[in-house]
């Protein structure tokens, strides 16, 4: 991002109103934990009015991230910090008349309706898509779903690592390794599908601006991570005659790490011929190129693993900084490796103010990302801190509470 979009996002900040470009989109949002929250907090970064919506009985209220990690308040844990800021939040128990009246008040004026309730329960409330649609006729509802509705699996529970392990994700460690299956060290399952619920929602209201005509919108979590994961892993058995062996060969290769150098680790993936060619020339090895295994994009496929050791063989022999200064010369694409503390001091997301230092009343100084992608016209932006469990009830419910009152 520029220098410039960055400056547009701080006068929003100042200013505290959302130009991005969803300004206007109104989504309230029952969903909790990861996936859904990450969907939605990309909407409220581009300008939409996200209202959250959770429920404040049983031993844990509210969406049980408040809860994972340390915050001031204990009620604004980390992982819901960085996936709750600019949306209001509102404690509706959607059980009682008095609920679903405020729901129903909210849902009258809103664009979309997103949650990852497990729908028979949507159902028993009253507000499954059908119940939506005759509150709010042109709604996009967006249902974040562990599995589809016409599979066997429609009524279980879905968790990221569940769903990584349906999925084939896991596996790919134990082809990788030789060892046993593992889970990735991040939610990527939630993340991923996260992402997935996002375009569709976009493109529902795409469709809806031009017509008119809402709709509902199902994101299966094992269906939409089978579909990420099997990209480049379907491989093999991709076509009839294929050999039938699943697994991208660069991806699942042990030695594909980031390779030792002489004082640290360093990333580097020479791509082209000639990037290969003079990589070798660098690193002493001239004549590996001209060997027919190496020699052509095909043949270091069907060869990655004997390649990777070579390159580890090289990178051995000169310092980390040595090599980012020579293939930085050279035009061979490579990265310093990063330890998780040493992203925080990274010279280019310092460059670009990634991390955002910012304060609240609450909850004092804190650490937040700012929105990652630019808008020339309309930018991301941070308005506003991750609230606090029913901080906008009054502002929000005031309206449905006086018509619920009037029943």
């Amino acid at each position: 991002m520029t220098h410039a979009s960055h400056q547009d996002e701080h006068d929003n900040e100042n200013e505290g109103m959302a130009k991005g470009p969803l300004s206007g989109v109104k989504i309230i949002d029952m969903s909790s934990v990861v996936m859904g929250p990450f969907a939605t907090l990309i909407f409220a970064d581009m300008g939409a009015e996200v209202i959250k919506v959770e429920f404040d009985q049983g031993k844990v209220p509210g969406d049980m991230m408040r809860y994972a990690g340390y915050s001031p308040d204990g009620k604004r844990g980390p992982i819901f910090a960085a996936l709750n800021r600019n949306k209001k939040a509102v404690t509706i128990n959607a059980g009682s008349d008095e609920g679903k009246a405020q729901l129903t008040e909210l849902l009258s004026g809103a664009d979309v309706f997103f949650h990852n309730v497990r729908m028979a329960g949507m159902r028993r409330l009253g507000f499954d898509y059908e119940g939506v649609r005759a509150i709010k006729p042109d709604i996009v509802y967006t249902h974040c779903a562990g599995y589809g509705a016409d599979g066997p699996y429609a009524e279980y529970q879905a968790y990221d690592d569940l769903v990584q392990a349906a999925s084939g994700f896991a596996s790919l460690h134990a082809q990788r390794s030789g060892g046993d299956p593992e889970y990735a060290p991040s939610l990527i399952a939630d993340k991923t599908v996260g992402l997935f619920a996002t375009y569709a929602t976009l493109a529902a209201l795409f469709h809806r601006e031009r017509t008119g005509e809402g709709q509902f919108v199902s994101v299966p979590m094992l269906e939409s991570f089978t579909f990420f994961n099997m990209v480049e892993n379907l491989y093999g058995a991709t076509y009839a005659n294929g050999d039938g062996k699943m697994g991208y060969t660069r991806s699942i290769n042990p030695r594909r790490r980031p390779y030792p150098t002489k004082d640290g680790y360093i990333a580097i993936v020479p791509y082209i011929d000639s990037q290969w060619e003079r990589f070798f020339e660098i690193g002493g090895r001239p004549g590996v190129f001209e060997d027919p295994r190496f020699s052509t994009y095909e043949a270091r496929t069907q060869n990655t693993g004997l390649l990777y050791a070579i390159i580890e063989e090289v990178a051995a022999t000169k310092t980390t900084d040595q090599w980012v200064e020579i293939l930085a010369e050279e035009n061979i694409p490579a990265m310093r490796y990063n330890a998780m503390q040493d992203v925080l001091h990274d010279p280019h997301l310092a460059s670009v103010d990634f991390f955002a230092e910012l304060n609240d009343e609450a909850l004092g100084q804190y650490r937040g990302l700012r929105h990652p992608v630019g808008f020339s016209k309309t930018p991301a932006s941070i308005r506003s801190a991750p609230p606090a469990l029913g901080q906008d009830n009054d502002e929000i419910l005031k309206k449905s509470r006086n018509s619920g009152n009037s029943d």
